[in-house]
């Protein structure tokens, strides 16, 4: 009998569901994998926006870390909302004490859709310095590009620069997200391994509907990681999951509202082609 395979998210907790560690227990569900959870932050929004951010005490994530080190271990892990410098060192260190680096994809949370901070600005450089080097995969978007490359990036060009300068930081492989880019009637995300890039493209929807798609993008990257998927086929099937997770909207919330993580189980399940 083949054991279960496990995933483990360190992020903060979503009220309204559509993003964080909500969002990433339903993706690792979806794809057929055991997700463990370890809270960094409580807030409280829905699809209007982030009425609320509080962070969890450092020896609070430290010994939930701690509880899953010694007897649940992971076959993957993801890191999402982590706030602030202090709670990013406690998931550097046991992160580096329980050998978790093999499969560790970062995505570097900053802003909520709606603009609120979610990660201190103090907090990037430890973010840069201390568990990007750790990172088998990094998942920015345009703007969380911006941010940790110090650069503006206009054009594929730059965006091969960004990813660059990335993976100099460590990270083995970089994925950077082209949903945040207004331009052109397709999304391409660019994967790069220190070598080569290769370039994922998928139709452009217009829908408002898309709070949480980097957290199940990265999430779903990590459950293929846990499956024992390469990291190319993990990241396309992320490709193909959030596709159909914003192409098959929920239409919930008077906002920004969540993506649908049933949908690709759903495709697969009716025998719809996926992406």
């Amino acid at each position: 009998m083949t054991s279960i395979r496990k995933a483990l998210t360190i992020a903060g907790s979503d009220s309204g569901g559509g993003a964080g560690i909500q969002a990433d227990l339903k993706t690792f569900q979806e794809l057929g994998v055991y997700g463990m959870s370890a809270l960094t932050a409580v807030t409280a929004q829905n699809t209007l926006g982030v009425q609320g951010v509080y962070p969890l005490e450092p020896e609070a994530v430290a010994a939930q870390l701690d509880s899953i080190g010694s007897d649940l271990i992971p076959d993957a892990i993801k890191t999402g909302m982590l706030f602030s410098s202090e709670i990013i060192g406690v998931v550097a260190d046991k992160v580096t004490a329980y050998g978790w680096q093999q499969r560790l994809v970062i995505d570097p949370v900053m802003i909520a859709k709606g603009g609120s901070a979610l990660l201190l600005q103090e907090a990037v450089q430890a973010l840069i310095t201390g568990l990007l080097p750790l990172a088998l995969v990094v998942t920015p978007n345009l703007p969380e590009a911006e941010m940790l490359t110090g650069m503006k990036i206009n054009g594929m060009a730059d965006r091969e620069q960004a990813a660059r300068l990335l993976h100099q930081m460590g990270p083995q492989y970089i994925v950077l997200k082209g949903g945040h880019d207004p331009e052109g009637d397709q999304v391409v995300d660019l994967l790069y391994d220190g070598r080569e890039f290769q370039y994922l493209t998928s139709p452009r929807i217009e829908t408002r509907h898309t709070h949480g798609t980097g957290c199940t993008f990265s999430a779903a990257v990590a459950a293929g990681l846990a499956l024992g998927h390469s990291i190319n086929e993990a990241v396309h099937t992320a490709k193909a999951f959030i596709q159909a997770a914003i192409e098959d909207s929920l239409n919930i919330g008077a906002g920004q509202g969540p993506t649908n993580h049933f949908a690709y189980g759903n495709r697969i399940r009716s025998g719809r082609k996926q992406l």
